[in-house]
């Protein structure tokens, strides 16, 4: 049974406790046991493990051993470029860890304050890491709640709980000695909330990571699941290694049975992994996430983590908050209309007069009935007993307070000699104590039938997702103090309806993200017809809604199916908003989640990129990975492209190397089964794969055409793959055209050979960029200028390296005129069938 459900009675024995509190003894007997009252904390582990476990990706290992081979053949500067690579690619996740440190570490700061409890049978005042379960505490307005706290007792208490349920409202609570339903928490508080007005005593039941505030703390200490960056950086990783090993063995073992030189054959076999390595690829990602990033701080947007701008264009389901993200978290008066549902002003004017002398609570529904204060004629605000004294004329006598029982709260005013209460409240706390209803002036017995006529109107507005208020008054005679008891015989004047409305132009940003392949999906803590109206709204599909409690009753297996087909969820706690994620993820989806209250910061942390808001709390903002600094959700929109520009660019890099790359090596493989000699020496290879990658550095500045910007992009394992087997065996077939070439045209010496293929296997595989850049016919799509110089200077200076002095020490030779003739045609004609053959593979993968 649940703590809200429980009697008193059993609680207080459970914790062995009273309302005389527990003693000094007892409570630090009890703090030894159950630990400070403080949000859970991550466990440590030691420096050089925590530093360990980023080198668990396969691609890093693979890098590694590279840059190890890399330095064992002499080629120290390639050997520090590697570790570079790899070092900065550590450092990213060095600082997405600290960034989860600190969201907590922020999150324990907000709430190590002071409470007051009862101790030793005395009110003292004690730091809140000092309570513990059994603790009796006092609450008065303007407190934080320090645990969570089953109520004793309790007057006029608001507690306001939108940062942890999403909640724009202070929610009632009391004391009751059971909760009605498994639903209702009203007469339980929690840790991180804050008192509006009232005050209450409380038994504490939870405390530290015990609490729902805790549980969520432990959620983002918690290692985030993987991101789909991260999957697709594993999966290719694997790729890679799988190919590297089997082509070392492969190479190593065939020259071995030759009789080659077995150090010399190792070397050779370690020089064509290096070769098929793309240890550029933590660069070229850094600089192409960074320059994204810098043009998304322009657009004032902060990205706390690189790695998520790729994420953003991977996304394809948007989960979001409602409050403060798709609506403005101010409520707004919208509608004043008479019993029957038709506009009117007097009913507005009342309740004007009703929140103006309210002295209790001052709730968002009041702050928005005044601040339609410019919109009053001070003449006509007082028509009250359908004549127009001058509103200087009222004057407050009395107010009846508010009350969790009553739901409405009265005033009293003199205006002219005559006495008049007015009445505001829920509708259902209202119309009970009304005997007759003013329509058009007159005023009309409130029978059966008008009472339904009335009824209706208010769940009519209900229905479309308003917060209903009832006005009425009465003239009432003179009394010294008015109490609760002259709330009858009302005259019902109308309904006040209120609501949250959307952000600016979100309904043209939701169909912007639609159109281009993001789903945009609702999780709130709100009920579903204020879901219902604020979706709808903003153009959202609302046929379908998922309650909290519906979602309970869905198994995991099934949940995921659920999800998709859902586009709206209400009345979800965090933990729910938690699991809709995970079965998206479960499902292959790329999900994003843009929230902003304590209870979105688990879901932020779970999100493959998580999204927040300048209004947000502390820890909300921490979780998440990228902050929009105004509350315009075109800025997301804009950071999708963006995500999705830096996203087309490394694939050109992983296309390009995967495949050139591939052809080259295997090429060189194959070469050595019949050639006396190694095709290339190891320093030729890592100078030419050196120089490969070199050319590559301004990829990240490339331009993208726009069919590759109009849907998520993801790390597509299948395509790569594709592109290494079908288009890296035709540079396979030009490489073993060079070595006829070589061989039997040009009668090359083993120096000439070296000389020779290096320079046409670095020209075709450099080249090759300007066709695999583009899915478009790359006479149309023009590559950046840098792009451009920087790879016809890659392929020139190979050119000229034979004729330069380093050439004896590289192993190069002269190389005839008539060779580069041969060169020019060899490489205009390996373009364009690598250019057929990425139609067809285009084609074909597209089916």
């Amino acid at each position: 049974m649940k703590m809200e459900q429980e009697p008193l009675a059993a609680l207080y024995a459970k914790f062995k406790t009273s309302e005389a509190g527990l003693t000094n003894e007892e409570a630090d007997r009890r703090l030894a046991e159950f630990g400070p009252n403080e949000p859970a904390h991550e466990r440590r582990v030691g420096g050089f493990f925590q530093f360990a476990r980023f080198f668990a990706n396969p691609l890093v290992i693979i890098l590694l051993i590279a840059s190890a081979v890399s330095a064992g053949v002499g080629e120290l500067i390639n050997a520090s470029i590697i570790a570079g690579m790899v070092l900065l690619s550590v450092a990213l996740n060095v600082i997405q860890t600290y960034r989860s440190h600190r969201a907590v570490e922020r999150l324990r700061a907000g709430i190590v304050l002071t409470a007051t409890a009862c101790r030793d049978g005395s009110w003292i005042e004690t730091p809140r890491r000092d309570l513990v379960p059994g603790d009796i505490i006092r609450l008065s307005a303007g407190d934080l709640v320090p645990a969570d706290a089953r109520l004793i007792q309790a007057k006029d208490l608001h507690v306001q709980e939108a940062a942890l349920t999403g909640e724009s409202l202070p929610v009632e609570k009391e004391a009751e000695d059971s909760a009605q339903s498994p639903a209702e928490t009203s007469n339980v508080v929690y840790l991180g909330t804050s008192v509006v007005s009232g005050n209450a005593t409380a038994l504490v039941v939870a405390t530290g990571g015990s609490t729902a505030f805790g549980d969520i703390a432990a959620r983002l200490v918690a290692r985030p699941p993987e991101t789909e960056f991260e999957r697709g950086t594993r999966q290719f990783g694997f790729l890679i290694m799988k190919t590297v090993v089997f082509l070392v063995l492969f190479v190593f073992l065939v020259n071995a049975a030759l009789r080659h030189d077995t150090f010399e054959s190792l070397l050779f076999a370690l020089a064509l992994a290096v070769g098929l390595t793309p240890e550029f690829l933590p660069m070229i990602m850094t600089v192409t996430l960074g320059q994204g990033a810098l043009r998304m701080a322009r657009e004032k947007v902060i990205v706390k983590n690189l790695s998520a701008i790729q994420n953003f264009g991977s996304i394809d389901v948007l989960c979001s908050d409602k409050t403060g993200t798709l609506t403005s978290g101010e409520m707004v008066l919208d509608q004043h209309v008479d019993p029957f549902g038709n506009p009117q002003e007097r009913v507005f004017y009342l309740a004007y007069l009703n929140s103006f002398y309210e002295t209790g609570i001052k709730n968002p529904l009041d702050a928005a009935i005044l601040r339609k204060k410019v919109n009053i004629n001070p003449l006509d605000a007082a028509i009250l007993l359908h004549d127009q004294p001058d509103i200087g004329g009222c004057q407050k006598l009395d107010e009846i307070p508010f009350d969790f029982e009553r739901r409405r709260l009265s005033i009293v005013i003199e205006t002219d000699g005559a006495r008049l209460l007015i009445t505001k409240g829920a509708p259902e706390g209202v119309l009970p104590i009304c005997s007759t209803y003013e329509l058009d002036g007159q005023e009309s017995a409130l029978d059966g039938v008008a009472g339904t006529k009335c009824k209706a109107t208010y769940e009519a507005l209900s229905r479309k997702g308003y917060r209903v208020l009832a006005v009425a008054y009465r003239e009432v005679p003179v009394h010294e103090v008015y109490r609760k008891d002259e709330e009858k015989d009302l005259v019902l004047v109308g309904f006040l309806a209120f609501f949250d409305p959307p952000v600016t132009q979100a309904a043209d940003i939701l169909q912007a993200l639609r159109r281009d392949g993001v789903e945009v999906k609702i999780l709130t803590g709100d009920n579903e017809l204020v879901a219902r109206h604020i979706c709808s709204a903003v153009g959202l599909d609302v046929s379908r809604i998922l309650l909290g409690n519906q979602l309970d009753q869905i198994t995991d297996s099934a949940l995921g199916h659920v999800v998709e087909q859902t586009p709206v969820f209400a009345r979800v706690s965090p933990a729910q908003k938690n699991r809709i994620i995970h079965a998206l993820k479960r499902r292959a989806h790329v999900v994003g989640f843009l929230g902003d209250g304590i209870n979105d910061a688990p879901s932020l942390h779970a999100a493959d990129v998580g999204i927040s808001v300048p209004t947000a709390v502390d820890v909300a903002r921490d979780a998440a990975d990228i902050i929009l600094l105004e509350q315009d959700l075109g800025v997301l929109h804009r950071g999708i492209i963006e995500g999705r520009k830096a996203f087309s660019n490394v694939m050109k890099y992983l296309l390009m190397g995967t495949s050139s790359n591939f052809g080259n090596m295997f090429s060189m493989a194959g070469a050595s089964l019949f050639l006396p000699f190694l095709p290339m020496l190891p320093t030729q290879i890592l100078l030419n794969n050196f120089l490969y990658d070199l050319a590559q550095v301004t990829i990240p500045t490339d331009n993208v055409e726009p069919s590759l910007i109009l849907k998520p992009h993801r790390w597509d394992i299948k395509l790569i793959r594709e592109f290494m087997i079908f288009i890296g065996p035709i540079s396979s077939i030009y490489d073993f055209l060079t070595f006829f070439a070589l061989l039997w045209l040009f009668q090359a010496s083993e120096r000439l050979f070296h000389t020779g293929w290096f320079v046409e296997s670095l020209a075709t595989q450099t080249l090759v960029i300007f066709v695999i850049r583009t899915m478009e016919n790359p006479f149309r799509s023009r590559p950046s200028l840098p792009l451009a110089m920087t790879t016809l200077l890659v392929v020139v200076v190979g050119a000229v390296l034979p004729f330069t002095p380093l050439a004896t020490v590289l192993g190069f030779a002269p190389l005839p005129a008539t060779y580069f003739v041969f060169l020019i045609g060899a490489t205009g004609t390996y373009l364009m069938l690598v250019e057929l053959a990425k139609r067809r593979l285009m084609r074909r993968l597209a089916v």
